[in-house]
């Protein structure tokens, strides 16, 4: 099948879309800041660079595209056109995505994974993280009472 878009439409389109501050992250991360947890964001020094990292907890959180992991929901499909390429590149970003939790395993880090078609169900997210990452730490349960931003969303 022939892709519906110019060469220069195509390419103005996957320019746009981005790899950080998405809209599913950003339902993630306004979700689990309201539940109480606190974490940072984007380690680059941490293997695959997770969406949300929890130091205290040795977690993070990667929060994926469906179509650009290869899910296996609906939005998860490839397309139809230039399977030549599509295939392989999905492929090798599923592949990475596994060298990457391995990595952070070997690291002592625990990772979980959610996807885009999940961040459009709040309650389903919301269980996932808790069974992930326990409960939220309140000031009379350990967690540091401090005035500045740390204690918030750190970029």
């Amino acid at each position: 099948m022939t892709d519906t878009r110019s060469p220069e439409q195509r390419r103005r389109i996957m320019q746009s879309v981005g790899q950080k501050h998405t809209g599913p992250e950003m339902v993630v991360r306004k979700l689990a800041h309201s539940l109480g947890y606190r974490f940072r964001l984007h380690r680059k020094d941490l293997p695959g660079k997770p969406d949300l990292v929890f130091p205290s907890r040795r977690r993070v959180v990667f929060v994926h595209g469906c179509f650009w992991h290869g899910h296996g929901c609906a939005k998860g499909k490839p397309p139809k056109s230039r399977p030549e390429f599509w295939v392989p590149k999905i492929e090798g970003n599923k592949e990475r995505d596994i060298r990457a939790e391995k990595r952070l395993g070997e690291l002592g880090w625990e990772s979980l994974t959610l996807w885009q078609c999940e961040s459009k169900n709040l309650s389903v997210v919301t269980e996932k993280l808790v069974a992930f990452l326990g409960p939220p730490r309140t000031r009379a349960n350990g967690a540091a009472s401090r005035g500045d931003r740390s204690v918030g969303i750190d970029e």
